[in-house]
């Protein structure tokens, strides 16, 4: 692909609070699929790869707008609104499911799960769940797992039905964003409001290590340290290392999978916050929605080798890249509208009006063989 704008700069800031090694038993997690690469846990999300399962689903972009309480529908192909759905209070993150058949709309305020019809494009009855401010399921399927942000709760629960299976309490504020080991057997989790992470044990369901990220120096002339705030994890291709978006440090931090609790900062942009894996595995798009603009990093050196800007600023957050692998979509938090990017020439391409608040949108269907949730996190 090309990049419009090289950045020359990378800054790094390099901390050791503790390490914890022996990441993770070298038996995969029970039923979970196996890898296809060992090289690239992704390899099943290239261009057009389209499970059986999801093929004939029309292409649409689910947004949900936290404010006006709507789930916004839009055909990607001509940037038109299909339909405008009402949910229940404070609609987050639109979720696929594990086996890839349903979408779930995260209702957090209205303590709901709304499943879509990724055929139709229409609401099932809503399922009660309390607090689900994000919502994902282990590898093997055998868990929802939904973040509790308001209760500090990591909640397992039966990944059709969503009843509770098991109930983690977090010593942490803002659970909030995860993602899986190669081998599944742990995960890591961001908790926002505290600037910590969790390092938890899938089959166990137990969290085995609490981190604090280090605060940031203050800058020349200011008094005082930031304090991180975590967002959005992601794990590389390989399966070496994990990225953690922080929207205080205004970069992600850089952790190696087999050295939990070991942090090196990248800046990338003001209060970076979502992390995107392109079609070919090779770069990680960064939003960030403090400038109004999305960051590529090279997973091979971890250089960062473009910046994308939206003409006139905006608040660029979650979304997700198109089957085909040519356009981003991403959701603009505070200026009530949905950014698109062209990947392929690295550029911004359009904004479309929405409701207000748009938050965590989906775009489906996505390639991939299973969802581990959030907006789509697929392998």
């Amino acid at each position: 692909m090309k990049y419009k704008k090289i950045i020359s700069t990378v800054t790094f800031l390099a901390v050791t609070p503790f390490i914890f090694t022996g990441v993770s038993a070298t038996t995969p997690l029970a039923g979970m699929p196996p890898v296809l690469d060992q090289n690239d846990i992704y390899s099943a999300d290239r261009p057009n790869q389209l499970s059986p399962v999801v093929a004939n689903f029309p292409e649409r972009v689910y947004v949900p707008n936290h404010t006006s309480n709507t789930l916004t529908e839009i055909d990607p192909r001509t940037f038109k609104i299909i339909r405008t759905i009402k949910m229940k209070a404070g609609p987050q993150h639109v979720v696929p499911s594990w086996d890839l058949k349903t979408l779930w709309v995260n209702n957090n305020a209205g303590n709901y799960l709304t499943p879509i019809d990724p055929m139709t494009g229409l609401a099932g009855k809503p399922v009660s769940v309390h607090d689900p401010y994000n919502l994902y399921f282990t590898p093997n399927g055998k868990y929802a797992v939904v973040m509790a942000e308001s209760d500090k709760q990591i909640v397992f629960r039966d990944p059709h039905t969503m009843a509770i299976k098991k109930v983690v309490n977090v010593p942490c504020s803002g659970v909030n964003h995860a993602d899986w080991t190669k081998d599944g057997n742990h995960f890591l989790v961001s908790c926002e409001f505290s600037g910590q992470l969790l390092w938890i044990n899938t089959e166990a369901m137990k969290i085995e290590k609490v981190m604090k990220l280090p605060k940031i120096p203050a800058m020349a002339g200011m008094s005082g340290s930031k304090t991180p705030m975590p967002q959005d994890v992601k794990i590389s291709p390989d399966g070496s290392t994990f990225y953690i978006a922080d929207m205080m440090s205004d970069g992600v931090w850089v952790m190696k999978a087999d050295r939990v609790g070991s942090f090196t900062l990248i800046k990338t942009g003001k209060a970076a916050h979502g992390l995107y894996v392109t079609r070919d595995s090779k770069t990680l798009l960064i939003t960030n929605r403090g400038e109004g603009s999305v960051s590529v990093l090279r997973f091979s050196d971890n250089a960062l080798i473009a910046k994308w800007k939206i003409p006139g600023n905006g608040s660029p957050d979650m979304g997700g890249i198109s089957a085909d692998g040519t356009q981003f979509w991403v959701s603009g938090r505070y200026n009530n509208v949905v950014y698109v990017f062209d990947i392929v020439h690295g550029k911004f391409l359009r904004s479309i009006k929405v409701g207000r608040e748009p938050h965590g949108l989906a775009i489906y269907p996505q390639p991939g063989r299973y969802s581990l949730g959030h907006t789509g996190v697929f392998r």
